[in-house]
């Protein structure tokens, strides 16, 4: 049975010193897979903290948590995990500082989703931001059609900011209101002005069918053109 403060145990878990090396390349490799991981994930996925700050916090909880419940993990190499991680910090925030293209792989950028009430198609697709996830988004910032919207940005920390058109500017757009958005068809049934729901953008139409001519999809619903209210 192990003796309590059996420091071997305790400090290296009975393994060779030589380990410590085997330690600083397994905390390397790990770091640069989370990073790589979140990154990957896209900024909705860790949203208000920024993808380098949470692989920090994982990678130090992690390597705070196992010495202290598991008799089989040493101090010293989950303080060396410590070590490493430090020195990785120091060493991402140097090169961010040296190189704006690193600092945008790391940190990512701002991207604009919306541009003059319509959607920015090339961003959407590079983000991972379903539409009613960002639907919802404006809804809680009482934005019932695209057309008040003069622009959207996702933010590098995956928050949405917007700009919004004065009321004399506001113009008919996409509604983000699901009674009304899910009234959406491919068939035009009175002459109206109406709403792209793939790109947002409006134009008249004449009764039957018609494609976008931005997007070239085929659904379309009513555009309105109501004020916002605050």
């Amino acid at each position: 049975m192990n003796e309590i403060f059996e420091w071997n145990r305790v400090l290296f878990n009975e393994l060779p010193e030589i380990f410590i090396f085997e330690v600083i390349f397994r905390s390397t490799v790990m770091f640069t897979i989370l990073l790589l991981t979140l990154k990957l994930a896209g900024k909705r996925g860790v949203k208000q903290l920024s993808i380098f700050e949470t692989v920090i916090i994982i990678a130090l909880g992690s390597a705070a948590g196992d010495p202290m419940f598991y008799e089989d993990v040493g101090i010293v190499p989950a303080i060396i995990v410590f070590t490493v991680i430090i020195i990785l910090y120091r060493l991402v925030t140097w090169l961010t500082g040296k190189s704006k293209k690193f600092e945008e792989f790391i940190e990512g950028k701002t991207e604009c989703l919306i541009n003059d009430g319509k959607f920015s198609i090339s961003t959407f697709k590079k983000e991972t931001l379903a539409q009613d996830e960002f639907f919802s988004e404006l809804r809680i910032k009482s934005i019932e059609h695209l057309g008040q919207v003069k622009h959207a940005f996702i933010e590098t920390s995956g928050e949405i900011s917007v700009f919004f058109y004065e009321d004399k500017e506001v113009k008919h757009g996409l509604p983000i209101l699901p009674l009304l958005f899910h009234q959406k068809s491919k068939t035009i049934s009175t002459d109206g002005i109406y709403a792209c729901t793939f790109c947002g953008h409006t134009e008249e139409l004449k009764k039957g069918v018609s494609n976008c001519e931005i997007c070239k999809k085929d659904e379309w619903v009513p555009a309105i053109k109501t004020l916002r209210i605050t």
